[in-house]
């Protein structure tokens, strides 16, 4: 029974070669309508039914007729075919392209009824015909075949699987489909291939032909397979196209359908790109310099690695120089070529008859900025408050100027505030930006941040295509990560990361940012996922190391955390302190206690106390640096020093609910550094420190009062609460004998690594002590825990570290 599929009919003739069956077969050029009319002939001649052709209609009543490409076929053969099909017991499979249709096949389409409709090879069915090739090849091949059945045979006859690259010889054989084209139809597809729209109107303007010329050439191409459902040619037709016409000849089309978007605004980046560094005389020095111009500007967001040779090709072609400077600084800038983009900057900045100056002080502004000089590019947007008028540049250098310290010049210029322009969504949002950030150090958590959420939602529709010193986004996560809202940080980064705020410079930065929320919350897996991979600027290899050491000292790997220290000593030279970048500080500041070796840091954390101090240590920024500071002294067992910085935490804890939580947490900290450990007390500051945004150091705190507590109960309990917080199961397991003792931090790091599977040597060289002293190590453990052999010193261990391995 037919249902409209080649199967349904392969199994009509095969179950019933004598039966009368009428049917046409559809499809464009390529998809298999000669193949599967060749496999029914031989279905019905194994059968014993004689197969006729179109030149032995007369003897109809004798066979099955099949007949291919019906729309070549001339009206007395399609009239006498209508008539077959009328007759009673006919066996009459008709093959066709869905047009053009001559009157007469439309007829003869009507008597056959609805046909069988042949289809691309989807992915699946590519996998199958091709066997043992990956799947990333599979859908290469689907993607550059369109999945049409001749398309992928040329392919694979010409290239072994695998291999990624359209072979000449596969294009050379679209020829003779382009030849059956016509004139009109091979212009139209060459005017495609280098880029113009499928629209007959354009087509016909531009290669001055009839638009009804068109339309029934354009009409030839889709029924020949060459294009997909969108009319666009599909990538292994684009690429025969190229090769098989004449560069001349696409050269001249490619002039008049870049004057033709020239003159409507269209875009131009697809058809002058190619022409970079290639013979173009026969293109007007004027037109293509304009031409490289606008492209120029198209591919500061599509193509940022392109854009400066665009620019630098529109002043070969004759543009002046000085009309592309900025334009040409920002294209270094969003190709993140840095050094030249501040070096023509500067060059733009000083030079009063270049135009869009103020482009260059954005350039400038986003550079300094982007290599941890944020007091520099403050000053450069100070500098063209009142000179150029770039909208935001009052705003951004308050912004600036109270990251590095320097409030009372912020408010300064921010009272000496005049008409700035028309109220854009970018100059509001960065007045919002300019009024939260100072709210964050001067008054609320909650009003700082609401205001930062509200500047970031401004600057959204703007998107990617703004220059900016930082983005509201990256500034209100930040806040976020200050104050415990860790659902406004991810919500707000999602949005900058979807809208790509702040283009290409910004992108890492958001993304770093979105790293750091598992990070908190000691989720080190999907921490490392999300780390961004390439090239980074000074800022974001600040956050990147700084995340790095962060996952090292969360899962224990001193090796890791070693190699951290190494890069973070580079970029913390490079950067200057300034408040954005105190969070990845803190970080830092721990992981240089871990490894013994703060003198690196020292001067830094200085610097940025000395910065805090002159903005009167706002709690919203001194206090999760206060708290990273007290871990690194309970890591360097400074008991004195880590009460201090409880009393400087408990001196914050009226600013927000995560200030509070630190100081209570600070206060137990001391407790159980003394020895004393209360489980109510510790389950319940934990829990507090989890749900204020600190899960990993909720877990901490629950963890080490554990190991730290004489009472077996309470260890065992703690130890449960430390998994809970990590999200892991609770294990039903009691643990065996008496392990009451007390392990050291060292201790408790040595059997972590040789429950890692780590030898003593291993561990040794992790910890930068002998193989010899780890044995010790293990020794005194095995005999505070009253284990028998190996086996049972592990089995208790796990129990104690809440560990699995």
């Amino acid at each position: 029974m037919l249902d409209g599929h080649a199967t349904g009919l392969r199994s009509a003739v095969a179950t019933a070669p004598s039966a009368p069956i009428t049917a046409g077969v559809q499809g464009p050029g390529g998809y298999g309508k000669t193949a599967l009319l060749t496999e029914l002939a031989h279905a019905y001649r194994t059968a014993g039914v004689p197969v006729l052709g179109p030149a032995e209609l007369d003897r109809a009543d004798e066979g099955a007729v099949l007949v291919d490409d019906a729309h070549r076929l001339d009206e007395s053969v399609l009239g006498r075919l209508v008539e077959i099909a009328r007759q009673p017991g006919a066996r009459l499979l008709v093959a066709y392209r869905p047009g053009p249709r001559p009157a007469a096949l439309g007829e003869l389409i009507g008597e056959l009824g609805a046909p069988v409709l042949l289809s691309a090879l989807s992915p699946e069915e590519l996998a199958v015909q091709v066997g043992t090739a990956s799947a990333d090849w599979i859908r290469w091949l689907h993607a550059q075949t369109g999945g049409v059945p001749r398309y992928v045979s040329r392919v694979l006859s010409t290239v072994e699987p695998g291999v990624a690259v359209l072979p000449p010889r596969a294009l050379d054989q679209f020829q003779h489909d382009l030849d059956q084209l016509g004139e009109a139809g091979r212009a139209c597809v060459t005017a495609m291939a280098v880029g113009a729209t499928p629209h007959p109107d354009l087509l016909a303007a531009l290669l001055d032909l009839d638009p009804a010329e068109v339309g029934a050439a354009l009409l030839a191409v889709r029924s020949g397979g060459l294009v997909a459902a969108d009319d666009v040619l599909l990538p292994i037709v684009r690429e025969a196209v190229l090769r098989l016409t004449p560069w001349e000849q696409r050269l001249r089309v490619t002039r008049r359908l870049v004057e033709t978007q020239l003159a409507r605004g269209g875009p131009v980046l697809p058809l002058v790109s190619p022409l970079l560094g290639a013979e173009i005389a026969l293109l007007p020095e004027a037109t293509l310099a304009k031409a490289f111009e606008q492209a120029g500007e198209e591919a500061l967001l599509d193509a940022p690695k392109l854009a400066p040779r665009l620019f630098d090709a529109a002043v070969s072609a004759g543009a002046p120089a000085t009309s592309v400077a900025a334009r040409r600084a920002r294209a270094a800038a969003v190709a993140g070529e840095l050094d030249e983009a501040l070096r023509l900057a500067d060059q733009v900045v000083v030079d009063a008859a270049v135009p869009d100056r103020e482009l260059g002080v954005q350039v400038a502004a986003s550079v300094l900025a982007q290599r941890g000089l944020l007091e520099r590019s403050a000053e450069m947007c100070r500098w063209s408050v009142g000179r150029l008028r770039w909208p935001g540049d009052r705003s951004f250098a308050a912004v600036g100027l109270i990251g590095a310290g320097r409030l009372a010049d912020a408010d300064e210029l921010l009272s000496s505030a005049d008409d700035a322009g028309p109220p854009t969504s970018m100059t509001g949002a960065a007045v919002q930006l300019a009024a939260g950030v100072r709210e964050s150090v001067t008054g609320s958590a909650s009003i700082a941040l609401s205001t930062l959420v509200r500047a970031a939602s401004l600057s959204e529709p703007v998107g990617r295509g703004v220059l900016l010193p930082d983005s509201p986004a990256s500034v209100a996560a930040l806040v976020a990560l200050h104050c415990g809202e860790l659902d406004v940080a991810s919500s707000t980064l999602d949005r900058a990361i979807d809208t790509d705020a702040g283009g290409p410079l910004l992108r890492d930065r958001h993304r770093l940012l979105a790293a750091w929320l598992p990070l908190v919350r000691g989720d080190t897996v999907a921490a490392r996922a999300k780390l961004p991979t390439g090239e980074l600027t000074t800022r974001d290899r600040l956050l990147a190391t700084a995340i790095e050491a962060g996952i090292a000292s969360r899962d224990n790997d001193m090796a890791a955390l070693a190699a951290a220290r190494g890069q973070a000593r580079q970029v913390v030279a490079e950067h200057s302190v300034d408040l954005f970048a105190l969070l990845p500080l803190g970080e830092l500041v721990v992981a240089a206690a871990r490894l013994r070796d703060q003198d690196w840091i020292d001067p830094y954390l200085t610097e940025a106390l000395a910065l805090l101090d002159r903005l009167d240590n706002p709690p919203l920024w001194t206090s999760m640096l206060t708290w990273k500071r007290l871990q690194a002294s309970i890591v360097l067992d400074e008991l004195d020093t880590a009460q201090q910085r409880a009393a400087e935490l408990s001196s914050m804890a009226h600013h927000n609910p995560l200030a509070a939580a630190m100081a209570e947490a600070a206060r137990v900290w001391l407790g159980i550094l003394a020895g004393q450990v209360d489980q109510d007390e510790v389950e319940r500051t934990s829990r507090a420190l989890h749900a204020a945004g600190l899960a990993w150091d909720g877990a901490r705190l629950a963890g080490q009062a554990a190991i730290r507590t004489a009472d077996r109960r309470a260890m065992l309990a703690l130890l449960e609460c430390a998994r809970a917080l990590q999200g892991k199961p609770p294990r039903p397991r009691a643990v065996r004998g008496d392990e009451g003792g007390m392990l050291s931090e060292r201790e408790k790091e040595v059997a972590e690594l040789v429950l890692a599977g780590l030898t003593y040597k291993q561990v040794g060289k992790r910890l930068f002590i002998s193989a010899k002293t780890v044995e010790h190590h293990m020794s005194r453990i095995k005999q505070r825990l009253g284990a028998t052999n190996r086996e049972d010193l592990l089995n208790r261990l796990r129990e104690l570290l809440g560990t699995d391995r």
